[in-house]
């Protein structure tokens, strides 16, 4: 088997052990990426005998991956988030790829069961969600974008069978301080990029997130977990627009005071 696992962290003592658990007994080596924890993570990790720990500033996730991916000295990689874990059958698939040396395929989706406290999202654009996670290392590499960096590679690719269980659920207050964290490098991103905002867009933008989470892609089915998921993406609409929106005005009235 010639197989790593790469994970980036921040403060997931509540997660990475039952990852590595999870995958120990499939992978040669466990890539860990931190973002200088202040929790347990680090004493955690080094803890476990087949992880190789680093430590590196968080300059975006883009940057973070590929920097595990550096790491990286097996012919394919696993790249999980802490809080993911897969389930037997799709850790079976997984074998079956890495030991079959005529695969067709380089990259590989898997299907997510994306967990919410108590509640299991099956509605709501989150219930039929699929996305890279196994991958020859040569293959690969991530955008360099702060905030929702995408993979880019080449060659064809293919489907694994099984999940994997993303627990995306700690606390409310866990929660909305990853949604502020989010809307801040993606109000960033979108400024750097030259994107303007209206008033009218900040307004209504949340509204037709929520209509569109919660009615259209039917989280209304989900009932509370639903409602909650809806609500919260909303709320992230709304910050990333206000925050961009910010950023326009104090540019303006920088260069207004530039030319007095």
């Amino acid at each position: 088997m010639s197989l790593s696992l790469a994970v980036i962290t921040y403060n997931e003592e509540d997660n990475i052990i039952r990852l590595l658990d999870s995958v120990s007994d499939m992978v040669d080596e466990i890539v860990v990426v931190d973002s200088y924890s202040s929790d347990r993570t680090k004493k955690l990790c080094l803890k476990h005998p087949k992880v190789k720990f680093s430590e590196k500033k968080f300059n975006g996730y883009g940057e973070q991956k590929n920097h595990a991916l550096d790491l990286c000295t097996m012919e394919w990689v696993l790249f999980l988030d802490a809080d993911e874990v897969p389930d037997e059958a799709l850790k079976h698939s997984i074998k079956t790829v890495i030991h079959n040396s005529k695969n067709e395929s380089e990259i590989y989706y898997a299907k997510f069961t994306n967990h919410l406290g108590i509640y299991t999202l099956k509605f709501g654009g989150w219930g039929n969600v699929f996305r890279e996670r196994l991958f020859k290392r040569c293959s690969a590499r991530y955008s360099d974008d702060k905030v929702h960096e995408f993979l880019t590679y080449k060659g064809k690719a293919g489907i694994l069978e099984g999940k994997i269980n993303h627990y995306t659920y700690k606390s409310i207050h866990h929660h909305i301080v990853k949604i502020n964290k989010y809307s801040d490098m993606m109000a960033e991103k979108m400024y750097d990029r030259g994107k303007r905002i209206t008033q009218f867009k900040v307004i209504f933008s949340p509204v037709f997130e929520f209509t569109k989470v919660f009615i259209f892609k039917l989280g209304i089915l989900d009932g509370f977990g639903g409602f909650y998921v809806a609500k919260t993406m909303s709320y992230y609409t709304f910050l990333k627009y206000s925050k961009l929106r910010e950023k326009i005005r104090q540019d303006e009235i920088r260069k207004s005071l530039n030319k007095t």
